[in-house]
Order: C-alpha cells, then sequence, then structure tokens
C-alpha cells in the first residue's frame, strides 16, 4: 500500500496496531523528515534552522510513533521540541506563542477514533495545513530512507500544556473583566475527558475556583476503556449527562481524544451539541453584535436558520468538512463580511477571535465565561436556546455507492434528485444549496416543515443522507418520496433507505 493511501483530509490517518498497520514508525519517521525538508524549503533557510514541535494524545501507540517522527525530524538535520501529552489546538498555539515559536508542529492524534488509529496533523504559521500539502509530503515521503541519514538536529523536552492553560485562564479572566484569583468560584463543572488529552482541563476550572466535583476519565488511557472520546457518540453523552445530574452541577463539558471538539451539558442534564451548541455559542455572538454571518456545514437544521435570522444574523450554510468551513469564513471576511465564527455540527469549532483556529476547548471556555456570567444573574445558558425549535424527527442515512467510479456516478444520483425536484411540485429546492441537493417539503399543509440534504460524502464512497421533519411521520413521507425516484438506479444500495420506509 503507498503512502497516498494515508491521506484523510487534511490529515494522516489509518491503522497504527497489528500485522496490518498502516501508521507506522517507518511512515512516521519518513513524515518527520519530509516535513522538516518541505519548511526549509518553504522558508527558504536551511534544515539546520528549522525547529519542528511534536506532541501526542493519550492513545497507547503515541509515544512510538512520537519518537519515530522525532528521529526522522532528527535525521533531516532539524530540531525538535518535544511537548509529550498535548492537545491538537495547542500545537498550532506554540507556532504564535512567544519563547516557543517552532517553525512548524506535528500532532499525533486519530481523533475519535478507535484505540487501534493513529495519525498526524501539521501545522505552520499559517494553521493547519491543507489537503493538496499532504499529498505532496506523503509522496516526498515515500521517497525518502531516514536511517540512511546521521541525526544531526538537536532534541528538547518542553512541555507547552502549562502555558496553553494560561491562555484560556488570561481568556476567562478577560471575559469576566477581573484579575481576581478564582473568578470561577461558585460554578460547579463537570469535565469527561474519555481518559483522551484533555483532563488537564478539570485542573484549569479548579485552579480559577471552579467546583468539578462529579468529573470522569481524566486520567489519559489510550485504550479508552470507559466511552469513545467523542461528542456525538451516543454512550458518551449519555455518561456524561448522567454525571452532571449525579453531581448536581451547573454544566458539563465532554472533548474528543485530542480537544479539537467538544459538547457540553446543561443543569438539568440535557445534552447541548449539534444545532443546539451551533445556535449557542451564535447567540453569544449575535448578542455582541447583530448583522453578523455565522458559517456552518450542510446539515444544519432549517430551525437554527430561524434561530439565527430570530437574532439579525445570517445563517451561511456550507460544505461538510471542517477545513472547508473555516476557510470559507476566512474568505467571507477577507470580503468585507462580518464573520466570526465557522462550526460544524460535529462540534468542529473556529472563531475569528482565536486564530479560527479549530479548538472545543477555548469554544467550551467562552461557554463558561458566559455560564458564569448567568449564574451570578440566576439564570443558565439553556435560557440562550430556549426558543430555538428543534425538529419532532431526524434520521442519517448513508447509502453505499458500488461502482468503482463512485463520484461520477454519485454526482449523477445527486443530479438526478436536482432535476426531479425542479419539475415537481412540494419540492423546494434551498436557495442556499452549496453542497449535494437540499430539498424542502411542505408536510400536512405546512409550508417547508421537513426536508433531506442528499451530498458526496468527503473521502468515502458513499451517498450520506439527513432528513429532518417538523411533524411526526414525515421523515418517513420525505424518504418514501426519494425513494420512489432513486428505485432501479444502478450502482446504489438502497438497502438502508428501504429499511426506513
Amino acid at each position: 500500500m503507498g503512502f497516498s493511501a494515508l491521506k484523510s483530509g487534511s490529515d494522516v490517518r489509518g491503522r497504527a496496531v497489528g500485522d496490518d498497520a498502516q501508521i507506522t514508525e517507518r511512515v512516521a519517521s519518513a513524515l518527520g523528515m519530509a516535513f522538516a525538508l518541505r519548511l526549509a524549503r518553504d522558508l527558504h533557510k536551511p534544515v539546520s534552522e528549522v525547529t519542528i514541535a511534536l506532541g501526542r494524545d493519550s492513545r497507547i501507540t503515541g509515544p512510538k510513533l512520537l519518537s519515530a517522527a522525532a528521529d526522522g525530524i532528527l535525521r533531516a538535520g532539524a530540531s525538535v521540541m518535544d511537548f509529550g501529552m498535548c492537545t491538537t489546538p495547542a500545537m498550532f498555539m506554540c507556532i504564535i506563542t512567544p519563547g516557543f515559536e517552532p517553525d512548524g508542529s506535528i500532532m499525533l492524534t486519530a481523533s475519535h477514533h478507535p484505540w487501534d488509529r493513529n495519525g498526524l496533523k501539521f501545522f505552520t504559521a499559517g494553521g493547519g495545513i491543507e489537503g493538496k500539502y499532504v499529498e505532496e509530503l506523503l509522496a516526498e515521503a515515500e521517497t525518502l530512507n531516514p536511517e540512511a541519514s546521521e541525526a544531526t538536529g538537536t532534541y528538547t523536552e518542553k512541555p507547552f500544556l502549562p502555558v496553553y492553560m494560561e491562555q484560556l485562564a488570561a481568556r476567562i479572566r478577560q471575559g469576566l473583566q477581573t484579575d481576581e484569583a478564582a473568578p470561577l468560584k461558585g460554578l460547579h463543572v463537570v469535565v469527561d475527558a474519555g481518559n483522551g488529552a484533555g483532563g488537564f482541563y478539570a485542573r484549569l476550572m479548579e485552579s480559577l475556583g471552579a467546583d468539578t466535583a462529579g468529573s470522569q476519565f481524566l486520567d489519559p488511557d489510550g485504550m479508552f476503556p470507559n466511552h469513545i472520546p467523542n461528542p456525538e457518540n451516543p454512550d458518551a453523552m449519555a455518561s456524561v449527562c448522567a454525571a452532571v445530574r449525579r453531581a448536581g452541577a451547573d454544566l458539563g463539558v465532554i472533548f474528543d481524544t485530542d480537544c479539537d471538539r467538544a459538547a457540553i451539558v446543561d443543569a438539568e442534564g440535557r445534552e447541548i451539541n449539534r444545532n443546539r451548541l451551533i445556535a449557542l455559542i451564535s447567540a453569544i455572538l449575535l448578542e455582541e453584535k447583530p448583522d453578523r454571518t455565522i458559517v456552518t456545514d450542510s446539515v444544519t437544521s432549517a430551525g437554527l436558520k430561524t434561530f439565527i435570522e430570530q437574532r439579525g444574523g445570517t445563517h451561511y450554510r456550507f460544505k461538510r468538512g471542517y477545513r472547508n468551513v473555516i476557510d470559507e469564513a476566512v474568505r467571507l471576511n477577507a470580503e468585507g463580511i462580518d464573520c466570526p465564527l465557522a462550526i460544524e455540527t460535529s462540534g468542529h469549532a473556529a472563531l475569528r477571535e482565536n486564530h479560527f483556529l479549530d479548538d472545543g476547548m477555548y469554544l467550551v471556555t467562552v461557554l463558561i465565561i458566559r455560564a458564569m456570567r448567568m449564574k451570578r444573574e440566576g439564570k443558565s445558558l439553556s435560557d440562550l436556546i430556549a426558543d430555538l425549535k428543534e425538529p419532532a424527527e431526524s434520521r442519517e442515512v448513508r447509502l453505499n455507492i458500488l461502482e468503482k467510479d463512485f463520484r461520477t456516478r454519485g454526482q449523477e444520483v445527486i443530479d438526478l434528485i436536482q432535476r426531479h425536484a425542479e419539475r415537481t411540485g412540494g419540492w423546494h429546492i434551498a436557495p442556499d444549496n452549496r453542497e449535494g441537493i437540499r430539498v424542502s417539503f411542505d408536510l400536512n399543509g405546512r409550508k417547508d416543515s421537513g426536508w433531506f440534504l442528499l451530498r458526496l460524502s468527503v473521502h468515502d464512497p458513499v451517498l450520506p443522507l439527513n432528513c429532518e421533519s417538523d411533524e411526526a411521520g414525515g421523515v418517513r413521507q420525505i424518504l418514501s418520496a426519494l425513494y420512489t425516484v432513486l428505485k432501479g438506479e444502478r450502482g446504489i444500495d438502497l438497502s438502508p433507505l428501504e429499511k426506513e420506509i
């Protein structure tokens, strides 16, 4: 298998355990060397003057893969800062933090994926690298033989997490307009790190005066024995919701393994993720200044759009993929459009005030500031989204594309639905359709009371189908209508859709 198969969007990812491991020490070493050589070329300086920071999450393969990546960097002639356990957002922040400022950084992580996976995320001073950069890096790495070179670079262990923690603490004091040592005194926060890299957040909360009793799974354990560290996982969310209720806390927070995604839980133990999380941070930003644009991925609900517009904002749906929404928000700002947030329903969130860095922990920090202010007023975060209209039903169905040229076949199916919608009464193509085909329906005489979105997966031979309805039984009506159009189409496995109807 060639290195190119390891590309996953703007990351490198694959199996890291077993005889069929894809992310091996050799791969990590070659990628470390390739990144060092690439930075030297791009920065127009000798590789001996290049420094790269390395960090990892809690996975059992992390230490050996970090060591291998360091070895490749050193054999390229560049220097290494080893941060040990760290978070993905911190690996960018170190680049712009005085006293560190490496030329680039690498995070060893596979995010929320199972314990036997691992991967590499790369950062430069411009942020996370793009997919094309990853392709070029993998191609160069495959040609290299690090073992043939002598290690001439310098290696330094220099933890960054304490500095990152202080940056978050400073943001809390700034947000609460205070210099006091314990600005969160009186707030009870349950932290669930899922045995990933984010357990230190409980210590941060305690250092600022918060009560963290009831927090769970803070110790790093790369086998993830308690639940998958993933804010989208139902078991993980049920676990943290129960922990908040047991503790009688004001709120709970949960991170994925490398802390670039997060969700929260309110005092009643109700999860605030996906559309509710987007609504919450949007409400805060639009209260500060209406007439702003919020960029989200394409599968957000109709109720969220109404919620944002009622507060004077513009809801701008864009393509799935956290890099896509971030890049679009950056582009809109460059055009003079006031866009302070790019966020996916998965929990990936990037705020303009934080360099448009995909940082779940920073998002949670902003929400905790508001939670503290509202508690002093006898209110809670949930009050901010009390009027968010949520669907009566929602469903996601994944239709496998069976043909080899899956992208062409998938687009043909989307085009078929587009043509059908254009000529069929009651099918309303969304005016902000920027990915796949999104169609709304009038159910039981209620205008735009249900919708579906059919799109191509970013990476896989799959057509994900999302559907929501404000009416009971509406999802089945919509999916049945769609099935009628797709029935008999070649190269598409419709069995998941058949099961729903």
